[in-house]
C-alpha cells in the first residue's frame, strides 16, 4: 500500500549490520501477449466464470479452461488503518484521517448493495481483500458507527463483518482474494510489526490462521485465492530472504503455508506469492534493494498442485527499483519508477516481475501486479506519466492487476477509485474530472486474451536445499520411503526430467507424455541395481538405480553428497525399453532449446529430451569423486 514515510529512517545509525541482497537478473522485456483466439474487450465486472481457478503457464482460467483475467480492486480496511502513534479513536491517527474499525472502508457511509453496484460499474471483476492476523482473533464488536449504512452488521466482531463483506461479493459474482495484510490491524509498511509474516507471531501461528481462513470459506467457491503476505521487508535489524532456510526465510514460509492450505484446507485456491518488497538500508553507499520477484529466476516455488501458484508484485511511481520511497531524510539517490523513460520502466518490470510470464520455465506463472495506484489530485507531470506508462504496459501485456484503493473517503484519500462523502455521495474515476480515467478506461478496455486456454507443458523445480520436498499427495501416502535421507519428489501429474550433479536440484516436467502414472499410489524404492537388465551396463563403473520395466523415476534422495535412492512409478501406458546415457557430472547435459530454464544454476546437470522419460540414476563412490547424480538413463516415452 502506498506510504510516504519510509519508518526504517530513525533508526538507521543503530542498525549498521552486515547486509546481503538479494540476486539480481536480466530480463529482455517481454513482448506484448499475442492471442491466438482474436482480441476482444471483455464485458465488465463478473463475467460468466465458473470457479475453481487454476493456471495454465501464465493465464489463470476457469474450472472450464477459460482465461480468468484478474481485473481487481484493493478494498482496505480490514487490515487495519491505525497509524501507530496517538488514541486509536481519532480519526486523526489513522491513514488518511480515516477510521476503519478493522473492517472494509464505506460500510459506514453507504449500503454494501450500493457499493457493490458501484463496483460493477468500474468493471472489475475481482477484489483483493485485505485482513489481519488480530482481525481474525478479535472478540470485540464494532462500534455502530463503523456500519452506519449498514444496520444489519451491528453489534457483530470484525471477523463476522468480514464474512458478511465476502458472501456478498461472492453472492455478485465477484471473486474473491483473501489477502493477510498486517499481523497487526496498524497500517503499515515501515517498521511497525508487520514487516515480516512471523513478526510478533510464530511462523506456526501464522500458518495456523491461513487454513483457519481457507477452512472458513472453503464452501464458497467464489472466494478464489490465498495472497499470504503483503509486502515482506526489512525489520529494524534483519532482512527477510528467500531461500537461506533460516526463520527469515520467505521462500520456505510460503511453501509451508501453501502445502498446508493446499493439503488441510482447500485445495481448490490459488496461491499467491508476493516477491520481497525490501531489503537493507535505504542510504547511498549502504546495500539495499527492492528484490521484488527476481529471485524466482533462480529458486521457485513446487506446490502440491503444479496448476495453482501465482506470483505478485507492487509498483508505484513514487517507489524505485532501489527506492525506498522516502523523501528528505532517508532518500537515496536511486531513481523511483516516475523517474525512468518509458524504455528504462518497460525494462525494469520486465527484470523485476514480468520475466515470470516466460513460458516453459521452471518459474512460469502467471504476475499479478496487485498493488499499483495514483491520486486523483496528483499533479506533478513524472507521476502522470508514469501512471499512463505502467497502465500501457499492463494493457500491452494483458497482465492480471489490482488497483490500490477501491474505497475512501471523501476529502481523505484521493488515491481511492470511489470516494464516499460522510452522506453516502460517491465521487471518483467514474466522474468526468478525474484525469486518472482515461488510463483507467485504457487498461479496462484494452484487447485481451479470452477463451478456452489450451495446456501448455509444466515445468517444476524441486530442491532439498534444507530438507525434503515430496510434492507428491500420492508419495505422501505411503509414507516416509526414505528415512533420515533428503527426499524430492515431483507433483502428482509431472515425472522427473533432470537432476544437477551438486546441489540436489531436479526437474519435473509433463511435457509430451502429459500424466504418465497409472492408477493407485503404488510406486518403488530402488537402492541397487537389481532392476538393470542384463547386458544393460549404461554407465560402466558406475551404480545405477535403474527403475523397473514400465516404471519412470518421480523422485529421488540423498545422504548428504551422495544418492540414496530412485523413486520410480508404474506407468499407464507401455514405455520404451531401449535408452541413452546423459552424462552432467563435468559439464551441462541439457536440451538445445533449454526447456525448463536452469533449474540448478552454478551446478552442472543433466536433462532427457522431451520426448523421453528419465529410467535410471548413475553416480560412483570412487575417492575424489563426488558421489551425486552423474547420469541419466533416458529412454523413449513410447516403444
Amino acid at each position: 500500500m502506498p506510504t510516504r514515510l519510509v519508518q526504517y529512517l530513525t533508526v538507521i545509525s543503530a542498525v549498521l549490520t552486515l547486509l546481503t541482497t538479494a540476486p539480481t537478473a536480466v530480463a529482455a522485456v517481454p513482448e506484448p501477449v499475442a492471442s491466438e483466439a482474436p482480441a476482444q474487450t471483455t464485458p465488465p465486472a463478473a463475467d460468466t466464470w465458473q470457479p475453481p481457478l487454476s493456471t495454465r503457464g501464465r493465464y489463470i482460467v476457469d474450472a472450464q479452461g477459460h482465461r480468468f483475467r484478474l481485473k481487481s480492486a484493493n478494498w482496505d480496511g480490514a487490515q487495519g488503518s491505525w497509524t501507530g502513534s496517538g488514541s486509536t479513536a481519532d480519526p486523526a491517527n489513522h491513514h488518511a484521517g480515516q477510521n476503519s474499525y478493522g473492517i472494509p472502508l464505506g460500510l459506514d457511509r453507504t449500503p454494501l448493495p450500493q457499493l457493490l453496484t458501484d463496483f460493477q460499474e468500474l468493471g472489475i471483476n475481482s477484489i483483493r481483500l485485505p485482513f489481519s492476523n488480530e482481525m481474525i482473533h478479535s472478540t470485540t464488536a464494532v462500534p455502530d458507527a463503523a456500519v452506519a449504512a449498514n444496520p444489519q452488521l451491528r453489534g457483530k466482531t470484525p471477523l463476522q463483518i468480514y464474512d458478511a463483506v465476502v458472501a456478498a461479493l461472492t453472492g455478485d459474482g465477484f471473486a474473491v482474494i483473501l489477502n493477510n495484510h498486517t499481523n497487526s490491524s496498524r497500517w503499515c509498511c515501515g517498521i511497525d510489526g508487520n514487516e515480516r509474516w512471523n513478526s510478533g507471531q510464530s511462523t506456526q501461528q501464522w500458518a495456523d490462521d491461513w487454513v483457519f481462513m481457507a477452512r472458513r470459506y472453503a464452501t464458497d467457491s467464489g472466494v478464489v485465492g490465498a495472497d499470504l503476505y503483503n509486502e515482506v521487508r526489512r525489520d529494524i535489524m534483519d532482512d527477510p530472504n528467500w531461500g537461506l532456510g533460516d526463520s527469515h526465510d520467505w521462500y520456505a514460509a510460503a511453501q509451508l503455508a501453501a502445502d498446508r492450505i493446499l493439503t488441510e484446507a482447500n485445495p481448490d485456491l490459488l496461491i499467491v506469492i508476493e516477491g520481497i518488497n525490501w531489503t537493507g538500508l535505504p542510504v547511498d553507499g549502504l546495500p539495499h534493494d527492492r528484490p521484488t520477484l527476481t529471485p524466482v529466476r533462480t529458486l521457485s516455488h513446487t506446490l502440491v498442485d503444479a496448476h495453482k501458484l501465482v506470483y505478485s508484485a507492487h509498483f508505484y511511481g513514487y517507489t524505485g527499483p532501489r527506492h525506498s520511497g522516502a523523501t528528505g531524510i532517508g532518500e537515496t539517490h536511486d531513481p523511483r519508477y516516475q523517474d525512468l523513460t518509458r524504455d528504462q520502466l518497460y525494462q525494469v518490470l520486465a527484470d523485476q516481475a514480468f520475466f515470470v510470464t516466460a513460458e516453459g520455465q521452471h518459474y512460469t506463472a502467471p504476475v499479478w501486479v496487485s498493488e499499483f495506484g495514483i491520486g486523483a489530485n496528483e499533479t506533478g507531470t513524472a507521476a502522470r506519466t508514469w501512471f499512463g506508462n505502467v497502465t500501457d504496459y499492463f494493457a500491452d501485456h494483458d497482465a492480471d492487476f489490482a488497483y490500490w484503493p477501491l474505497v475512501g473517503w471523501e476529502g481523505h484519500d484521493d488515491w481511492a477509485l470511489l470516494r464516499y462523502d460522510s452522506a453516502g455521495r460517491r465521487s471518483g474515476i467514474l466522474d468526468q474530472g478525474d484525469w486518472r480515467g482515461t488510463a483507467w478506461d485504457h487498461l479496462m478496455t484494452s484487447p485481451t486474451r479470452t477463451g478456452y486456454i489450451t495446456s501448455t507443458p509444466v515445468w517444476r523445480m524441486l530442491t532439498t536445499d534444507h530438507g525434503d520436498q515430496v510434492q507428491s499427495l500420492r508419495v505422501r501416502a505411503g509414507g516416509d520411503w526414505d528415512p533420515g535421507a533428503y527426499k524430492a519428489a515431483c507433483p502428482d501429474g509431472l515425472r522427473l526430467i533432470g537432476l544437477s550433479h551438486t546441489g540436489g536440484r531436479g526437474l519435473c516436467t509433463d511435457t509430451t507424455g502429459g500424466d504418465l502414472r497409472a492408477a493407485g499410489n503404488v510406486h518403488t524404492v530402488v537402492t541397487d541395481e537389481r532392476y538393470v537388465p542384463a547386458g544393460g551396463d549404461w554407465a560402466g563403473g558406475y551404480t545405477k538405480l535403474q527403475c523397473p520395466a514400465g516404471q519412470f523415476l518421480i523422485g529421488y534422495s540423498h545422504r548428504g553428497d551422495r544418492v540414496s535412492a530412485a523413486l520410480c512409478a508404474p506407468a499407464r501406458t507401455p514405455l520404451g525399453h531401449t535408452g541413452r546415457t546423459v552424462w552432467f557430472d563435468r559439464s551441462d547435459n541439457r536440451p538445445n532449446d533449454g526447456a525448463g530454464g536452469d533449474f540448478a544454476q552454478g551446478h552442472y546437470k543433466g536433462q532427457c529430451a522431451a520426448g523421453e522419460y528419465t529410467a535410471g540414476i548413475a553416480f560412483t563412490t570412487r575417492l575424489g569423486s563426488t558421489p551425486g547424480p552423474a547420469a541419466l538413463f533416458c529412454s523413449p516415452l513410447q516403444r
